[in-house]
């Protein structure tokens, strides 16, 4: 997602965001202390793939099985995986070439979590640059030299 935005200034603002696929070292270290990594999930996944075939294989021949069965144990399967998309780290890079007078070039870079939030900050960072010509401070985005 890329946004082109001028600033109160006059300088022409490029606000982007990208999915980070992979945290990058130094980010939600407390997380991943608490956090028990991949193994739980991949346990976890593997007991309910389990418990699924053993119901599939139990059923008698002559059984009907009802479509909401069908339709929930696919929602039960594809939840966790959903939600981990749906929860990935966006990076978010608002950068200006400045002008040859006054400002020289600046470049801001943050995280945010979730694709809507990622979505409202762009937004937001966005209508900052409008009407103060920076974005703001308190947000995620931090100055880089």
């Amino acid at each position: 997602m890329t946004r082109l935005v001028r600033g109160a200034d006059g300088r022409m603002w490029t606000v982007r965001t990208h999915i980070e696929w992979s945290n990058p070292a130094g980010v939600d270290e407390f997380e991943h202390d608490v956090n028990a990594g991949r193994t739980s999930g991949i346990v976890m996944a593997v007991i309910v793939m389990g418990l699924v075939a053993v119901l599939v294989a139990w059923t008698p021949s002559d059984v009907v099985i009802p479509f909401w069965l069908l339709l929930a144990l696919a929602m039960l399967i594809l939840f966790f995986p959903a939600r981990w998309a749906l929860r990935r780290q966006w990076t978010v890079v608002a950068e200006t070439p400045g002008d040859l007078e006054e400002h020289g070039p600046e470049r801001w870079v943050g995280a945010v979590r979730g694709m809507m939030a990622a979505h409202q900050e762009t937004t937001k960072i966005a209508r900052d640059i409008e009407v103060y010509s920076t974005p703001a401070v308190d947000g995620p985005l931090q100055p880089i030299d």
